[in-house]
């Protein structure tokens, strides 16, 4: 399976995930020019929330979380400063970066992880 098509898949059950724990999927692959892109912009409650998605065949080489280091998450958080001043959102709307690993076995293993930038 390629790296593309595992990514893929393991957005699309994530996707699910979120929607079945009542999230609403407000974005996804949500790109800024050459700085990146966030997996997901979901709203729950009164949080945007943006999202990271990590995809694994297995746990072998480390959990998927494992993957998403500080550096990353400091790119995920300037992504979301410009998705913010490009978007007019309610006042009231707080802001939280979580992440979702993904294992891709018989049955997919989807843990999420809330509030994943303290910075």
């Amino acid at each position: 399976m390629s790296k593309i098509v595992k990514g893929k898949l393991g957005e699309d059950l994530a996707v699910k995930y979120l929607q079945d724990i009542g999230y609403t999927v407000i974005e996804r692959n949500w790109r800024y020019s050459r700085l990146g892109e966030i997996d997901i912009i979901a709203k729950n409650n009164n949080q945007l929330v943006f999202i990271e998605v990590k995809t694994r065949t297995s746990a072998f080489f480390g959990e998927p979380i494992e993957a998403i280091t500080p550096s990353k998450i400091k790119k995920i958080y300037k992504l979301a400063e410009v998705y913010l001043s490009e978007n007019t959102l309610p006042n009231d709307l707080g802001c939280r970066f979580d992440a979702v690993s993904v294992i891709l076995r018989k049955t997919p293993e989807i843990i999420h992880h809330e509030d994943i930038y303290c910075g």
